[in-house]
């Protein structure tokens, strides 16, 4: 094999590939995908807005029909939020497909997302990749059969956008037809691996060679989902949930100047300390939101391969994460003596204990299967696997507590569980030196131990026979 030419003096430096063709250039897709992903995020997360907004006084209580009206929003939320995931998902799987762009393509892809049911865009961005090869997946390339290729992924992506329409049909005169429509938008791919379950258990699995050959471009819930678009997303909804936080803050808890003039006499320090438990209830959930992203981050460190199942589990993960705005609507609005004080810790305690156990769920699915998901630290007997245990376990126990403590204690207040959630960093990093005293302890147990057997041992061996039958 002959060694790469040396550049020549005055040669510029090679650029991203080319295509000669009528179109112009062709480059990679990173930044295509991540403004996408950013955007994704941010059309998922904004929609806890209309909920976390609802309006009420702090001494009217959650009486039915306000609980029904933020439940019916909560579950409009949760549906919305699942429904732009599984159209982030479909992309994430269009561009498993199409790997290089050129100018047409990023344009088709803009205008997906000023619909983002991708319909009928998705059809044109396939049809346009296969009519320009060159921009496909390499295996793809190689096929003698693209047509075949060409319908099979037309079928998978287009499955969820034909729901949807088929949904928005329905809404005219039958409404409950269109909420099983869009349950199945969000189900129907762990519905048809059930059924193909079901069938090659009680039939036999079909030896089929293209089948095999497109397991890339199917639903299998151990099938390889790109990380680091999984991340990217992930850390756009929590970015989006922080920005959310601060917007209210600065809407509704600044006094205007004439109010600190006539009522606090010039004095803006007296007068922002009459917004003090909102500004409480910010911090504390910035905390929340930050330490949550903290413990995602550790986690996606030590993962080597995300799994379709574990991105699910991250999407429940981060559709709880979307309702922190909300949580910290609740826990400022109803505020020391209001009658739903506890009702508002409560809620608060149920959505930070979802988004954390989730992500604790996904680190278990990854012990699984953690040769082929998990750095060797992560793994069983790993170095960071005590810490790691311990560390995603810390919110759903922290928030466990607080809502036992809110049915135990009747003084129970938002100032006392925010200054909780301030605290939890400090249990971070006391967690961290409790857990490498505990390993240094069991270490040196288990070294005497060790040494005691081997002095025995020597004992043993210099007894002689009488001796050691005596």
């Amino acid at each position: 094999m002959s060694a790469p030419r040396p550049q020549a003096e005055g040669e510029a430096a090679p650029g991203p590939p080319r295509h000669s063709g009528e179109l112009g250039s062709t480059q990679a897709s990173h930044r295509l995908l991540a403004y996408s992903d950013a955007l994704l995020s941010i059309i998922a997360t904004v929609m806890i807005l209309p909920v976390a907004h609802t309006k009420i006084h702090p001494d009217q209580k959650l009486g039915e029909s306000v609980q029904q009206l933020l439940l019916t929003k909560i579950a409009v939320y949760l549906m919305t939020f699942l429904i732009v995931t599984v159209a982030w998902t479909a992309h994430v799987r269009l561009f498993q497909v199409i790997e290089l762009i050129d100018d047409v393509l990023a344009l088709l892809n803009l205008a997906c997302m000023m619909l983002i049911t991708f319909l009928p865009y998705t059809a044109v961005i396939v049809a346009y990749g296969f009519y320009h090869p060159y921009l496909l997946n390499h295996q793809i390339q190689v096929s003698e059969n693209q047509v075949f290729y060409k319908h099979h992924i037309l079928q998978i992506i287009l499955r969820g956008p034909v729901l949807c329409f088929l949904a928005a049909i329905f809404s005219f005169f039958f409404i409950p037809m269109s909420y099983v429509l869009l349950g199945l938008v969000i189900f129907l791919p762990h519905i048809t691996r059930l059924i193909i379950w079901c069938k090659n258990k009680t039939v036999g699995p079909k030896e089929d060679e293209e089948s095999h050959r497109l397991e890339a471009f199917t639903f299998y819930l151990n099938e390889p989902l790109s990380k680091e678009r999984v991340e990217a997303f992930s850390d756009g909804v929590y970015a989006i949930v922080a920005t959310l936080l601060i917007l209210d803050i600065c809407e509704d808890n600044v006094p205007d100047s004439k109010e600190v003039k006539d009522k606090f006499h010039n004095r803006l320090i007296e007068a922002l300390s009459e917004y003090g438990p909102n500004f409480l209830a910010y911090f504390a959930s910035f905390v929340t939101t930050g330490l949550l992203w903290f413990v995602h981050h550790s986690l996606f460190l030590y993962i080597t391969k995300t799994t379709r199942f574990m991105g699910l589990l991250n999407t429940f993960s981060l559709a709880f994460i979307g309702g922190l705005p909300l949580a910290y609507q609740l826990t400022s609005e109803f505020a020391e003596k209001s009658h739903n004080e506890i009702e508002a810790i409560q809620v608060s305690c149920v959505i930070t204990f979802f988004a954390s156990i989730f992500q604790f769920a996904i680190w278990i699915t990854a012990l699984f299967h953690e040769r082929e998901t998990l750095h060797p630290l992560a793994r069983y007997g790993g170095k960071e696997h005590a810490f790691m245990f311990a560390k995603l376990a810390l919110y759903p126990c922290v928030s466990l507590g607080a809502f036992f403590l809110t049915c135990l204690l009747s003084k129970f207040s938002t100032a006392i569980f925010h200054i909780m959630q301030i605290v939890v960093p400090f249990a971070f990093l006391a967690l961290r030196i409790l857990v490498r005293i505990s390993l240094a302890i069991m270490k040196s147990m288990l070294s005497l131990s060790r040494r005691k057997n081997v002095v025995l041992d020597e004992e043993e061996t210099c007894l002689s026979p009488a001796e050691t039958l005596s």
